[in-house]
């Protein structure tokens, strides 16, 4: 997909989480300190991703709005998309946080 994460543009990130904008479809976030977190796009500008991350709590997710100069953007293989309206793939969005998750506040 990508040669050098860490060099796409602002412009380039927006162009790839944007189809990822999806209520039926999961993608995967992993920060500094916690990796696998299942998520959901909720919207994506030219500066920021708004995210909602799942937690350990069933039905009480965290919603985060993430600079994309600190998202680097990559393939999770070892997932499938789930939108029963789409075409299977074998991978999803993987968002790469250069920090640790902030706190859930409950």
């Amino acid at each position: 997909m990508m040669d050098n994460p860490s060099s796409m543009s602002r412009a380039d990130k927006l162009a790839l989480i944007t189809p990822w904008i999806n209520p039926e479809e999961r993608i995967t976030v992993q920060f500094e300190d916690q990796r696998d977190i299942n998520a959901e796009v909720l919207d994506c500008t030219e500066r920021l991703v708004d995210v909602k991350l799942e937690t350990t709590v069933p039905h009480l997710q965290q919603k985060l709005s993430i600079p994309l100069s600190e998202v680097e953007v990559s393939e999770d293989l070892s997932h499938y998309t789930r939108d029963p309206d789409k075409p299977l793939q074998f991978k999803r969005l993987l968002l790469i946080i250069k920090s640790k998750r902030p706190p859930i506040v409950y």
